[in-house]
């Protein structure tokens, strides 16, 4: 394990890129070691606006452990993640480990289809509350942290979530400093 944090941001064809961008940028800027995974492989990515992203290293390739596995969203993305069992695999890897995990937007439905964090409080996507309601104890917060767990909302909250990961895994001096230079207008918890 290396000195700072590590984070694992899972992506996949039709991920949501600002949920994506959004957190890989934060954390690197909070000094997060980061690596991004392409759940296919490691070639180019289109995600779902169109926006073309090109990962660190295929999924399949990725060893070892990390502080954090990031969740995009995006309908599309979300049902790749939950149909992957490299991805369930990590999952039940990092609940098991007591590391963290943090998914946003329609990415917790892969928490579900994957068997993890049951019964824990979260947040998601509106399209996908239904789904979800019966897994954990559904919440409208824009945020929603529960022991290893962080969920959030959507691309609107990506810069609140990216930032509640930073200060989780770092402290909330460094997510202070890394906020202010952004420009960030709403204080985060």
């Amino acid at each position: 394990m290396s000195e700072e944090p590590t984070a694992l941001v899972l992506l996949a064809e039709g991920s949501e890129e600002m949920e994506a961008v959004i957190s890989i940028d934060v954390l690197r800027r909070g000094g997060i070691e980061v690596t991004v995974a392409g759940v296919d492989g490691a070639g180019p990515v289109r995600c779902s606006r169109g926006v073309t992203i090109t990962p660190d290293a295929a999924l399949e390739s990725v060893d070892g452990e990390f502080d954090v596995l990031v969740l995009p969203g995006g309908a599309e993305g979300a049902k790749r993640l939950a149909a992957s069992s490299r991805v369930g695999e990590l999952l039940r890897e990092q609940e098991r480990g007591g590391r963290w995990v943090a998914a946003i937007c329609a990415a917790p439905i892969a928490l579900q289809a994957h068997g993890v964090f049951e019964h824990y409080q979260l947040t998601s996507h509106p399209s996908v509350k239904g789904e979800l309601e019966g897994w954990g104890d559904y919440s409208e917060h824009s945020v929603v942290a529960d022991r290893k767990l962080i969920t959030s909302r959507g691309p609107g909250t990506a810069f609140a979530f990216a930032l509640r990961i930073l200060g989780t895994l770092t402290s909330a001096q460094r997510m202070v400093e890394v906020r202010a230079p952004m420009m960030f207008p709403v204080q985060v918890s």
